[in-house]
């Protein structure tokens, strides 16, 4: 999936111990484009990554926010 690598890259760009959700990885318009289901398949795709993958060493799992989303932080 073309988003979840556009993700991976703007992680770079965070700074350390910066929380985040995947949505603010990208730009609002970027987000809001992008149908339901494939934000939802993004959001998994990105959790495997952090526990599993390219992203393991580079992010901690934080706790889901008020709306039942994801939050990230960067170490």
């Amino acid at each position: 999936m073309e988003c979840l690598r556009l993700a991976i890259q703007e992680v770079d760009k965070l700074s350390s111990g910066e929380e985040f959700l995947v949505k603010d990885l990208f730009k609002g318009y970027e987000w809001n484009r992008l149908a339901i289901g494939d934000r939802r398949s993004l959001g998994s795709l990105f959790l495997h990554e952090v526990k599993h993958g390219k992203l393991k060493d580079e992010i901690t799992i934080g706790v889901k926010s008020s709306a039942n989303q994801q939050q990230y932080i960067k170490i």
